[in-house]
C-alpha cells in the first residue's frame, strides 16, 4: 500500500456536498489496513459524530481494532457510513449507523439515547462532525450560513456531550475535533475558525469543569487533512494545492490522524492528559 507521504497531490475536482470518499482522487486511506490494536479499548463503546468518512471513519475503525464498539453519527452519506460499518464489524466490532443533522437539537439528543440503547452504554465520546463553505470576506458570509456553520460545528458539541453526561461513568474520554484555524484562523473560513476556536476552549472549560467526575476531556487540532470536506466546498484549483502550503508539503492522510484519539481514549495511555489539544499539523509550530 502506498505510504501517505508518498500519496498522489490531488487532482482538480469537485463533488456535491458533503460528498464521499470513493469519488475523491485520490482516495483517502481512511481505513487503517495497516493498523494494529493492542486492545487498548477493549469492552468500551463510543459514539463518534461525522463518522462515515474522513476523520471520523478512521477513528471508529480505530477504536474497533482497540476493542470498542461504535456508535457514528452522519448526514445523509449512507453509502459511506455503510463501508465504515463493514470495516467496524470485519474488526470483530458492532457499528451502530445513525443518520440526520446534527445541527438540529431533538437530533443531538436522539444519536444519544440510540447509541446508549443499542450499545448498552456510552464511555467514549468523540465530538468531530463539521461543516465549512469557503468565503473571501465576512461580507459574503450569509446569516443563515453562519448560524449553520455554529449550529453543526459547535452547538452540536454542547448539545451532544450535554445529553452524553447523563451516562458517561467515571474514566470516560471525551475528544473534540478542532483545526489548526481555530488556532490560527483562516481569512476564507472566518465562521468555520471561530468555532473551532469555540472547540478549544469548550475543551479547556469542560475539562476543568469535569476533573472531579473523573472524565477526561481533550482535542485534536489537526492540519488540512485530505476528506470528502475538501472537494465538496472548494473550488477544483483549490483542491489541486490543499495542503501544500505546510512544510511537509502536502495534506495529512485521515490515517494518520486516527491515533491521536485513540491516544487520547486510553487509559493506559493518557490517563494524566485532560485539557490538552494535540495539534498534528505537518511541521508547522505555533507561538506558545
Amino acid at each position: 500500500m502506498t505510504s501517505p507521504e508518498h500519496m498522489p497531490q490531488p487532482r482538480p475536482q469537485e463533488q456535491p456536498y458533503p460528498g464521499k470518499s470513493d469519488e475523491m482522487e485520490p482516495t483517502p486511506r481512511d481505513r487503517m489496513a495497516d493498523y494494529v490494536g493492542r486492545d487498548l479499548l477493549k469492552g468500551r463503546r463510543a459514539l463518534v459524530t461525522g463518522g462515515d468518512s474522513g476523520i471520523g471513519r478512521a477513528v471508529a475503525v480505530a477504536f474497533a481494532k482497540e476493542g470498542a464498539d461504535v456508535a457514528i453519527a452522519y448526514l445523509s452519506e449512507h453509502e459511506d457510513a455503510r463501508r465504515t460499518a463493514e470495516l467496524v464489524e470485519a474488526a470483530g466490532r458492532r457499528c451502530v449507523l445513525l443518520p440526520g443533522d446534527l445541527g438540529e437539537v431533538a437530533h443531538c439528543r436522539e444519536v444519544v439515547s440510540r447509541t446508549v440503547d443499542q450499545l448498552g452504554g456510552l464511555d467514549l465520546l468523540v465530538n468531530n462532525v463539521a461543516y465549512q463553505q469557503p468565503a473571501d470576506s465576512l461580507g459574503e458570509i450569509s446569516e443563515e450560513q453562519w448560524q449553520h456553520t455554529f449550529n453543526v460545528n459547535i452547538h452540536s458539541y454542547y448539545r451532544i456531550t450535554k445529553a452524553a453526561l447523563e451516562h458517561l461513568p467515571p474514566g470516560s474520554s471525551i475528544i473534540n475535533t478542532a483545526s489548526i484555524n481555530g488556532l490560527k484562523g483562516n481569512d476564507h473560513l472566518i465562521d468555520y475558525s471561530a468555532t473551532k476556536g469555540a472547540i478549544i476552549a469548550f475543551t479547556y472549560s469542560l475539562a476543568q469543569s469535569l476533573v472531579k467526575k473523573k472524565i477526561r476531556v481533550n482535542c485534536v487540532a489537526p492540519g488540512p487533512v485530505w476528506t470528502p470536506l475538501i472537494p465538496a466546498t472548494f473550488p477544483p484549483d483549490k483542491v489541486q494545492e490543499f495542503g501544500q502550503q505546510v512544510p511537509m508539503g502536502r495534506a495529512a492522510q485521515p490515517d494518520e490522524i486516527a491515533p491521536s484519539y485513540v491516544f487520547f481514549a486510553s487509559d493506559q495511555l493518557s490517563s494524566y492528559y485532560s485539557g490538552e489539544v494535540l495539534a498534528p499539523i505537518g511541521g508547522l509550530t505555533l507561538p506558545g
